[in-house]
């Protein structure tokens, strides 16, 4: 089994943060992999599967197929460092819209509170898999729905204009 492909189990208590709150892997050679980040395979579909150690340049360093094979102070760091890293806003109303044509303006409601986006066209809005659909807005971010058929009437009707 290659270094990349073993499964935490054997790299147990292997992973922790240096004094500038780096994460650090020591493979089973006994070498430090310092700044490595976990990344998720499938971050909105599955989150709990399918997570690589990656070093700094990118090289996958361990491949876990799921968390439960992960020990708990290994998961406690890897939860920390995905939660400093995956900021997606979840989308619980959309209130108004400026207009039907792109770009428009969207006041919506989020998990984290109410905000403004600025959509720059139809194909900023992807649908991932069923009725969740990522949405992002003119600056880069990422917004989610989880799932469209659960939204509010209103929130339906401005959302169907631009599918």
């Amino acid at each position: 089994m290659s270094q990349a492909q073993q499964p935490i189990q054997q790299l147990s208590q292997q992973l922790k943060r240096d004094a500038l709150g780096r994460l650090v892997m020591i493979d089973s050679k006994g070498h430090e992999h310092i700044g490595v980040h976990p990344v998720r395979a499938f971050p909105i579909t599955a989150p709990s599967s399918g997570i690589a150690i990656m070093d700094q340049s990118g090289k996958e360093l361990c491949w876990f197929p799921d968390i439960s094979v992960v020990p708990e102070s290994d998961l406690v760091l890897i939860e920390e460092d995905l939660a400093s890293r995956e900021f997606m806003p979840v989308i619980e109303k959309i209130t108004k819209v400026s207009t039907f044509a792109t770009p428009s303006i969207w006041d919506i409601e989020t998990d984290r509170g109410p905000t403004r986006i600025r959509l720059k066209g139809e194909d900023d809005i992807r649908r991932i898999a069923g009725n969740t659909l990522l949405i992002a807005d003119s600056n880069g971010l990422q917004f989610l729905i989880k799932d469209s058929t659960q939204l509010d009437k209103l929130s339906k009707k401005l959302l169907d204009r631009f599918r």
